[in-house]
């Protein structure tokens, strides 16, 4: 039952004894009842800071900062970028010319997750940005305010702003924005209100359309602010995401807990091995990066547990805003067919793992079908959620031919 059981366990050593089969409804209760009593012994921590901030402040030597999990300069075109949220960081390179492409990564992982398909692609000659979330990374995190669509939306505007060259002008051809994972439901919902200034939206095993029925009952108890005390909360989450990838994959019939969400993203140490994220420093890998990440970005843990409350990922509060965006789309065929001259791409790209546990293809395809009014195009590989870090190469190549 993932950090359920941590929770209960570090409460109450009461409930430390496996061998001891607790019915669900106790088990329930006695949460209800340790979060009250915890409530009124442990400090609530509400004045937080306004913004927490990323190892970005720390200036190592180049010595050490080559063998940092993640060096200050993992991608090529690294900048800080000063906003009122505080600092994000964003990378860009590639040809000015060529055709671009904005990345927007996971709940988990910061950008570099993406950093094998951004090479990829300007090796086939397209200008590339990808930036870290807020709290992930080395972007500070705004601590007084959720990470929902709104600050996400503000966060994209902020990286785009900040380049050289224009990426939303008249004659800047526009951009394929592409989402992986939160990232996806993040791109979807900017899309729904922005869509004029995109040549094309690929979505990587999104989130957003994730059915209410797989987020288990013990993660909603975990997630519901006020049930237990922040800090301790943010404790038990960051004990869970230090523990790395699940040694197991979850029976079919057995719903993924938030723990279970959280860890999807990180490859196997097998494939991890095998991936070049980086070209200038090839030991990165993701595992360790999020370890580090755990250990030395201090808005972190509040930045995933924000995203998991308030964040595009449920069905049943982003499917008005996924249909929105179809909307849009039907429109916009239509209007090509009467003029009768050759459609824009006016369909959303989905790409997903045959075999990811998070976002199941039997649901994820008759979902979004019926969200974007049938303006969608599937594509799926043999692999789980974290596919993009791994089948970089393929990626890249679809995205390109789609450009």
């Amino acid at each position: 039952m993932g950090l359920y059981n941590e929770t209960v366990d570090f409460l109450s050593g009461a409930f430390s004894n496996h061998q001891t089969q607790i019915p669900l409804l106790a088990v329930t209760g006695a949460s209800f009842t340790l979060g009250l009593l915890a409530r009124s012994v442990f400090p609530q921590n509400e004045s937080l800071p306004t913004v927490l901030v990323s190892p970005r402040s720390t200036v190592l030597p180049e010595s050490e900062n080559r063998k940092l999990p993640l060096p200050a300069d993992a991608l090529p075109g690294a900048r800080d970028v000063a906003s009122p949220y505080g600092s994000m960081r964003v990378y860009e390179w590639g040809p000015e010319d060529g055709p671009k492409v904005l990345f927007v990564h996971g709940i988990t992982t910061p950008c570099i997750s993406l950093g094998g398909v951004a090479h990829a692609l300007v090796d086939r000659g397209c200008r590339v940005m990808l930036f870290d979330l807020f709290g992930r990374g080395y972007s500070d995190c705004p601590a007084d305010l959720p990470q929902d669509d709104r600050l996400f939306s503000t966060q994209i505007f902020l990286a785009l702003t900040s380049s050289p060259i224009s990426w939303t002008g008249a004659e800047s051809g526009k951009f394929c924005l592409t989402g992986y994972s939160l990232g996806g439901g993040i791109a979807a919902a900017f899309a729904s209100y922005f869509p004029k200034l995109l040549s094309s939206l690929v979505l990587l095993a999104p989130s957003g359309l994730l059915r209410d029925s797989h987020i288990s009952f013990q993660s909603r108890l975990l997630y519901s602010k006020g049930l237990m005390p922040e800090n301790i909360l943010a404790s038990l989450v960051s004990r869970r995401l230090k523990a790395g990838p699940l040694a197991s994959s979850k029976p079919k019939n057995e719903k993924p807990s938030a723990a279970d969400v959280l860890t999807e993203e990180l490859p196997s140490q097998s494939a991890a091995a095998t991936q070049i994220l980086s070209r200038e420093y090839p030991h990165i890998n993701i595992p360790s990066t999020v370890a580090w990440q755990v250990n030395n970005n201090k808005g972190f843990v509040h930045a995933f547990m924000s995203s998991m409350r308030y964040g595009p990922i449920l069905r049943e509060r982003q499917w008005n805003t996924w249909a929105r965006l179809g909307e849009y789309l039907t429109a916009q065929n239509s209007a090509s067919s009467n003029e009768d001259k050759r459609p824009a791409d006016n369909k959303v790209h989905i790409l997903c793992g045959n075999s990811d546990s998070i976002i199941v293809k039997s649901e994820l395809v008759p979902d979004a079908t019926a969200a974007l009014d049938g303006n969608v195009v599937f594509k799926f590989y043999e692999a789980g959620h974290e596919f993009p870090s791994t089948k970089y190469e393929e990626v890249a190549s679809y995205i390109f031919d789609i450009l």
